[in-house]
Parts: C-alpha cells; sequence; structure tokens
C-alpha cells in the first residue's frame, strides 16, 4: 500500500483526541482575544496615569537635575507604575490563565517573584532605551524617527547577547545534558554543525510551562541551544534528536540575525507613525505632553502597543519563515520525518493544530502544526520514494 502524506499527517492530528482538541482550540482562542485586552488595560493604564499626573509631578520635583538623569527616571517610575497597576492583569494573563487551562504548575509566591525581576529589569533597560529615543528627538529633530531603526537594532542585538549570560539565568538554571545517550546523541550532532559542546544545555523549563519547547538564544559568543526539562521527560530519544535538529537549523542559519533586521524597519515605521499621532492621542487622554516631552510616555508606548498588533502578522510572517527552514534542516540533518511529527504532536496542545488560513497569518508565530506535519510526511514519502527499489 503507498505512503499517503495526507493520511499519516490527518492519524498523527486526531491521535491527540476530540478532547485534547477542542481544548487546544479553546485555549488559542482565547489567547487571541486576550491580546485585545491586553491593549484596552495597556488604554485604561495610560488614562490613569496621564489623569493623575504622577509624571508630570515627578518631573517638576526633578526640574532642577540633569537632562539626562530626569529623563531617565520618569521613564522608570512611568514602567514601574505601569506594571504596579496593571498587576492583576498580568497574574491572570500569565498565570491564572495559564493554570486554568494546565500549562504551568509554578506557584503564584514564585510567578510574583520572577515577575518582580523582570519588572525591575524591564525598567532599567526601557529606561535606557527611551532615553536614547529622547536624545534622538532632541538632537535629530524631524528625523528621529529614522535613527531610531540603529538604535532599536542596537538595543535588540545587546539584548539578545547579554540574555544567556546575565537575564536568562535570573530565572531558570541552565546545565549541560546529563550523561546519557541523549547526551552522546546530542553533542554527536552539535560536532557535525561544528557547534562546541557548551553551547547545548537543558533547563528547568518546567518551573514556569509545562508546554513542550527548546529555543536558540544569543549572539556571537553568548549564542546556545536550550532544551526544556519538559521536552527532555516527554520526547523520545529520536524526538529529542529531531528537536534539537530544528533548534540547531536556527542556530547554522542566524535566523536571530534576521528578526533583528525586521525590528529596524518595525521601529522605523512604528517611529514615524507615532510622531504623526502623537499630538492627536495625547489631546484625547487630556495630555499636554509633546513627543519630545519624557511626562508623554505613556501617549507613546500606547501608541506603540496599537501599531504593534497590527505589525504582529508581518513579524509572525519573518517567524514563521524561519521555522520552515529550521524544520527543513531539521529533516534534511538528522531526517526523522515521524519523530518531528510526534515531537510536534505534542506542542498542539497550546497551539491549536488546525487553525484557519487568516487566523494561522494573523496569530500564528509558528506554521500550524497540522502544516509542519505535513511537511514531516511529503519528506517521508519522497524519501521512500528514492528509496523503492526500480
Amino acid at each position: 500500500m503507498a505512503f499517503d502524506p495526507a493520511a499519516e499527517t490527518a492519524r498523527y492530528i486526531d491521535s491527540l483526541g476530540p478532547e485534547a482538541l477542542q481544548k487546544a482550540e479553546s485555549y488559542t482562542m482565547a489567547t487571541h482575544w486576550m491580546l485585545l485586552a491586553g491593549l484596552v488595560v495597556t488604554a485604561i493604564v495610560t488614562w490613569i496615569i496621564v489623569r493623575s499626573g504622577l509624571l508630570d509631578r515627578l518631573s517638576a520635583k526633578l526640574q532642577n537635575r540633569g537632562w539626562a538623569l530626569r529623563t531617565w527616571t520618569i521613564c522608570v517610575a512611568f514602567f514601574v507604575i505601569s506594571a504596579v497597576i496593571s498587576l492583576p492583569w498580568g497574574i491572570y494573563e500569565q498565570w491564572g490563565f495559564e493554570r486554568s487551562y494546565g500549562r504551568t504548575d509554578q506557584p503564584l509566591s514564585d510567578f510574583l517573584a520572577q515577575n518582580a525581576i523582570g519588572i525591575a529589569l524591564s525598567s532599567i533597560l526601557g529606561g535606557l532605551f527611551f532615553l536614547g529615543v529622547y536624545a534622538l528627538i532632541r538632537r535629530a529633530g524631524k528625523t528621529w524617527w529614522i535613527w531610531s531603526g540603529g538604535l532599536a537594532a542596537f538595543a535588540a542585538a545587546a539584548t539578545i547577547l547579554l540574555a544567556p549570560v546575565v537575564i536568562e539565568p535570573m530565572f531558570n538554571q541552565y546545565k549541560p545534558v546529563p550523561a546519557g545517550p541523549v547526551r552522546t546523541a546530542l553533542l554527536e550532532m552539535a560536532d557535525e554543525a561544528n557547534i562546541p559542546h557548551d553551547r547545548v544545555l537543558m533547563f528547568d523549563g518546567s518551573r514556569q510551562s509545562n508546554n513542550f519547547t527548546a529555543n536558540v538564544s544569543g549572539i556571537f559568543g553568548s549564542a546556545r541551544i536550550a532544551i526544556s526539562d519538559v521536552a527532555l521527560k516527554q520526547a523520545s530519544l529520536d524526538e529529542v534528536k529531531a528537536v534539537t535538529g530544528h533548534e540547531i537549523g536556527h542556530y547554522v542559519l542566524g535566523h536571530v540575525w534576521r528578526m533583528v533586521f525586521a525590528i529596524v524597519f518595525i521601529a522605523m515605521l512604528g517611529f514615524f507613525l507615532a510622531d504623526r499621532l502623537f499630538n492627536r492621542v495625547a489631546a484625547l487622554f487630556g495630555s499636554k505632553a509633546t513627543i519630545g516631552d519624557p511626562e508623554g510616555l505613556p501617549i507613546l508606548m500606547l501608541i506603540v502597543s496599537v501599531l504593534g498588533l497590527f505589525a504582529q502578522p508581518v513579524v509572525n510572517s519573518v517567524t514563521r519563515s524561519g521555522e520552515s527552514e529550521a524544520d527543513a534542516y531539521s529533516l534534511r540533518t538528522v531526517n526523522l520525518p515521524d519523530a518531528l511529527a510526534g515531537a510536534l504532536v505534542k506542542t498542539a496542545e497550546y497551539r491549536y493544530p488546525r487553525p484557519s488560513a487568516l487566523q494561522e497569518i494573523i496569530f500564528y508565530s509558528h506554521p500550524s502544526v497540522e502544516t509542519r506535519v505535513r511537511r514531516a510526511m511529503d519528506w517521508k514519502a519522497e524519501q521512500l520514494k528514492k528509496a523503492a527499489p526500480r
């Protein structure tokens, strides 16, 4: 009987069962609606901060300080105040909602502790970034949004470079894969791709999430492949090899740089539109700030958040392209299509595998699991055809 890629794909997806598929669809649809809800929360927080005049009063107290210190302090204060006001929503979105679908077992106390670290980091780094933005507005005038692309690229590259060394260890423990067949297989794969052994690690991803996942982070000397302990526990040896082959594909093909370049153009376009829309939105919220005033950061962030939502399909398109290329790399180098399909099906629990084409274009940062499994089965069919006696 001839191998049928379509039938095999359907078999893999249907193996989840109707209940799991329905739950995955419900979870995925809810996350889409939460994007809109998040914007509403951002608008409410913006209104509260602007109408309270907190940043205006802080600015007045810092009037005799240097411009840079005053600007950075106001920016940091905004991020902290915003995070505190929106904390109830953050707890629900990032913890309560995930827990209701069984996607995390993290205690609330641990979530709050890690969230506090995240708020501190994002406030300090966000303050530095927008200090740079306001400096560009002062020096470059009407063309500041052009230069913002370079600033965004620098900030993105610096964050990606430092993430594995400074940021990620604050939230998880990274260590070598334990000795055994899995470690031996992964290091052999690393050797074939000329990746140093100390760049292939495991981390305690189960601390925050029950999702089956792995990732590539960092650039230059900090670049590394990290596999969650969830994946190592749930997957067979072949599935781990197929997933690692996928991540090695990201590493070898340098996909992180593609995203950095995308950020340049998205930042330039976003800040250009923000420059044109700022006064109207500020007036709507009752703010007297101009775009060059750090007191107007709540308005600027609201505009950027709205524009960011509209830019999501573009960002997702870039990411989906990289994911498809990484799948193809795994199939070419590891050649375990069934193992890759089996691993992909495990991610369908939190990413509905059969979205509509429009839903995938707008919301999915990865190709649908059904699409990815079908490509793996098509690859398998090609290999069987080549191996068939003539």
